[in-house]
């Protein structure tokens, strides 16, 4: 009876492992190949369960999902011979399953070594096209585009799809960049040395300008004060002349008697002159006659 058991319990282990080696599953996320004795049969399986007959039959499935081919940065050539670091990635899928099984043996390493030689060399080409200011801050968008249409026609070969191609940063080495940014200083520092002296320059004209308009205006007005001081002078003359008129008698003793007030101001004041000078008509006489 336990051998029974035995034999059966072995039988089912069997069926078990035969049943399980029969089975197998593709996932959406996979591209999976049918070899019978290491010949592809069938490659167009769509996401489910499948059964095979083992021994005869075996399944390789491979990952179909977008993957990034990030490399190491490289040298690059413009056209001037001048060198740039490029550092770019690559992202890819597998589109032919068989055709990338036949190119690459099924090595996620191996297609990405042949992906990426394919887009050095066209990276390469279109830098020795162009010129370093080209290539800094003109013509990435453009080099993109080229390089990728190129490298999908080239990858076909390999059996996947080139997804898009990207430059993530263009340098210049750093024996070189030190070089640049000394010249970009000093052709910054020319500009500003040029701008400080047209300011320098124009403000001398503002100055010479506004100088020359206050010139200007206090001639004018100087011109314009004489004038209304001549005015004033005639009037105050005419007024003179017609209060002399009026009583010259009058006038002549008020002149007189102010300028005996301002010369005899003090006690102590002398004035050397003739008694019988004009000066003093009116001290002997009111009428200045020069009696008493």
């Amino acid at each position: 009876m336990t051998d029974k058991k035995t034999l059966a319990l072995i039988i089912g282990l069997g069926a078990l492992l035969i049943l399980y080696a029969s089975l197998f599953t593709v996932h959406q996320r996979e591209r999976a190949i049918l070899f019978r004795l290491g010949e592809i049969v069938r490659t167009d399986f769509k996401p489910g369960l499948y059964a095979l007959l083992p021994v005869f039959y075996n399944v390789k499935k491979f990952d179909a999902r977008i993957q990034t081919l990030d490399a190491e940065p490289e040298d690059y050539l413009t056209v001037e011979k001048k060198s740039v670091l490029v550092d770019s990635y690559v992202k890819w899928r597998i589109v032919d399953v068989a055709r990338y099984y036949t190119a690459t043996g099924g090595d996620p390493a191996r297609a990405g070594a042949n992906l990426f030689q394919i887009i050095k060399k066209g990276l390469r080409g279109e830098f020795a096209k162009r010129t370093l200011q080209d290539v800094v801050s003109g013509d990435r968008a453009q080099i993109i585009d080229i390089v990728k249409r190129e490298a999908t026609e080239q990858a076909k070969e390999l059996g996947i799809e080139v997804v898009d191609v990207r430059l993530r940063r263009v340098d210049l080495p750093k024996e070189v960049s030190s070089s640049v940014y000394d010249r970009m200083r000093a052709e910054r520092a020319r500009a500003a040395r040029e701008f400080r002296a047209r300011g320098a320059e124009a403000a001398e004209l503002i100055r010479a300008d506004a100088d020359r308009q206050r010139t200007v205006i206090l001639a004018e007005a100087y011109r314009e004060a004489e004038r209304i001081r001549g005015e004033g002078d005639a009037q105050a003359s005419g007024i003179y002349a017609k209060a002399f008129g009026s009583d010259a008698e009058f006038y002549s003793l008020y002149r007189s008697l102010n300028a005996y007030k301002n010369t005899f101001r003090d006690k102590s004041d002398v004035l050397v002159i003739d008694p019988d000078s004009e000066f003093f008509k009116y001290f002997k006489d009111q009428y200045g006659k020069g009696k008493p």
